[in-house]
């Protein structure tokens, strides 16, 4: 590396850094393979908490150890890839553009210049002292132009960062050329990457230093804080175009709608910036310092509110989504309450879409983006049309009789459909569209003297499967649906839960397909098998599912132990008792819960399965045996012993 520096190709400053970050990946590297006793460059979770520890890293201001250590080493390769990647471009290496040493290429900004294998530099850097404002218009129009800023251009960034003080960043045009990059349609690289590696982010928005390389220590979070926040920004920037839209076509019509764009990436690039100080509260806490910033950089006072509600609610709808029942107009109109308006329902839609997809595949799936996209759908309708009132509701039910009785023709068929109709729950006719209410009317005709039937169907709009099960009611049987969808390794992600009055249960299970889809009747069909006997008392459920539940546990490695957590909310919803079980997940795990709520004498009729960083949230809708809520003290007590002895240690 000292020949780099004798060369010309490395400041005295970069190589300094070089040999620094060299010197704590070697270390690093040297205490890993002490500790596995032999050469291992795997760093893997169970390593990562014991080389924290072995490199002495304490707890401070909330980070723990391995978090620390894992953002200092970030920071230290990603400056080795940024050192790779400049050397590479000014070599020529690069292969991704077929650049021409001559660039035809022309900056329009006085002091900026194109320089050979098409770069941008200044002219001379004593522009830069008799204009400071080039420090961002560099930035700008390599936006503009797309193309990156040099090696050297980068270094006299650098070192001119001091100009970068309160006056600089929160003066209008500055705020405007930062504005009009934020904006900017997305190149091929990411020029918040570049401001944020040469440190002017930084300089801009003093704030941004607590996120730096700061380390979220779970399964969920793929990156550090501060390129999460830029990859949010991409990834809603390119809502705007071909690259993403074939996945969330929504997203580009919403997106292109939208007259004021820049609020919108004003709260993508801040949303999580509270982590830096808070990681329990983020969101308020993030709310806070948003005001404060945007106070600074001028803008509006009613665009300050509308960036700092984005960022308190950007987990708003997607929670709503995962862990309510989106069937409910109920939940809808809370929601609608709580925004208030249309264009902060579709900029929260995209702020939530572009941070669960920056976030890693732990964040979003088919399903995930099928429940946000439908729940999205239903409180704009609110917002749109108004709320649906009592007597709006009676109407909806009366036409949907009139439908369903009118599909046939003799008065005898009628009489029967009319009475069949009425056995259902009010709550079944009110939600459930009048195609499926026939479809389900003859599948009731078909049960006939069996235990159940069902009926798989795939989703058109992600890669999960409906299973719609039609049996005579009994205690237990959600229960033992779980415990047979678990045994044969298929994973529920959403059930709906209806009982007519004449004692028939029809129950709509959300499910992942099969691992082996090859395979996969095969696999329904051992189910079906399954269902039978565990009806029949001839399978224990519970028994048959404990060898797979020990194998997990003993081969299973979390990298955290967050305690269990069982919430009994009974405010949410007017009609059900709402649990949440905060855990861990391990097959039979939505068993374990479904039959300590059946033991407990509750009935379910929702259930949602959801994800909390590295935990699950498993959520349901229950009434006592007599159709009410569960609010007696004892009683909530007793549910959350009972659901906390069926799960693990944590």
């Amino acid at each position: 590396p000292r020949d780099l520096e004798y060369l010309g190709l490395l400041s005295q400053e970069e190589f300094q850094s070089l040999t620094r970050s060299l010197r704590f990946i070697w270390c690093a590297r040297n205490h890993l393979h002490y500790l596995c006793g032999r050469k291992c460059d795997q760093l893997n979770f169970e390593n990562q908490l014991k080389l924290a520890k072995s490199m002495e890293y304490k707890n401070v201001n909330g980070q723990k150890p391995v978090e620390r250590f894992l953002g200092d080493l970030h920071g230290r390769m990603e400056y080795l890839k940024q050192q790779h990647l400049m050397f590479l471009y000014e070599l020529g290496l690069e292969k991704k553009r077929q650049r021409r040493r001559k660039s035809k290429k022309k900056s329009k900004v006085e002091g900026l210049e194109v320089i050979k294998w098409g770069m941008l530099n200044f002219a001379a850097p004593e522009k830069i002292l008799a204009s400071p404002d080039l420090l961002i218009k560099i930035f700008e129009e390599s936006a503009r132009l797309k193309i990156p800023l040099s090696a050297e251009a980068k270094r006299l960034v650098k070192e001119f960062l001091y100009l970068v003080n309160r006056n600089y960043r929160n003066s209008q045009p500055i705020v405007k050329s930062f504005e009009r990059i934020l904006v900017a349609a997305e190149p091929t690289f990411n020029v918040l990457n570049e401001m944020l590696n040469t440190g002017f982010l930084v300089r801009f928005i003093p704030e941004f230093r607590n996120v730096i390389n700061r380390i979220q220590y779970d399964e969920y979070h793929l990156y550090p804080v501060d390129k999460h926040l830029l990859r949010t920004v991409q990834t809603v920037k390119k809502f705007g175009t071909a690259k993403i839209t074939s996945l969330e076509p929504l997203c580009e019509a919403i997106f292109k709608e939208l007259k004021n764009k820049k609020l919108l990436l004003w709260a993508a690039l801040l949303h999580d910036i509270g982590k830096g100080e808070s990681e329990d509260d983020h969101a308020v806490k993030g709310r806070e310092i948003i005001i404060k910033i945007l106070t600074h950089k001028g803008l509006k006072s009613g665009d300050i509110e509308t960036v700092a509600f984005l960022v308190q609610e950007h987990l708003f709808l997607i929670k709503a989504a995962t862990r309510r029942d989106i069937h409910d107009e109920e939940t809808a109109i809370f929601c609608a309450r709580r925004i208030k308006n249309i264009v902060r329902l579709k900029m929260l839609y995209l702020l939530t879409v572009g941070d669960a997809i920056a976030t890693g595949p732990m964040a979003w799936s088919d399903w995930t983006a099928a429940l946000l996209r439908d729940f999205f759908l239903k409180v704009l309708n609110v917002l749109e049309k108004g709320e649906l009132a009592t007597e709006e509701a009676v109407k909806v039910i009366e036409q949907k009789r009139n439908d369903v009785v009118g599909s046939v023709r003799t008065p005898k068929a009628k009489k029967e459909i009319a009475d069949l109709f009425a056995s259902m729950s009010p709550r079944y006719r009110l939600y459930m569209p009048v195609r499926d209410i026939l479809e389900h009317i003859e599948f009731f005709h078909k049960l006939g003297d069996a235990d159940f039937i069902w009926d798989i169907k795939r989703s058109s709009d992600a890669n999960t499967r409906s299973v719609t099960i039609c049996a005579k009611d009994r205690p237990g049987l959600i229960s033992k649906m779980a415990g047979v969808f678990t045994l044969n390794n298929i994973d529920i992600l959403d059930v709906q839960v209806f009982t007519w009055r004449n004692n028939i249960a029809l129950d709509i299970f959300k499910v992942k397909p099969p691992p082996d889809q090859i395979m996969e009747d095969e696999k329904w069909a051992r189910a079906e098998q399954n269902l039978v006997s565990a009806l029949s008392g001839e399978l224990n459920l519970r028994a048959a599912l404990e060898k797979k539940v020990a194998a997990h546990h003993n081969s299973n490695l979390r990298i955290s132990n967050k305690p269990h957590r069982v919430t009994v909310d009974n405010t949410s919803s007017s009609f059900f008792t709402i649990i949440d079980v905060i855990t861990y997940d391990f097959p039979g795990l939505l068993f374990s819960i479904t039959d300590a709520l059946y033991q407990c004498g509750l009935n379910i009729w929702v259930a949602k399965i959801a994800t909390k960083a590295d935990q699950v949230v498993d959520v349901f809708y229950v009434w006592d045996l007599n159709g009410d809520k569960v609010d007696a003290p004892s009683d909530v007590t007793k549910i959350k012993a009972a659901v906390l002895e069926r799960l693990p240690p944590a």
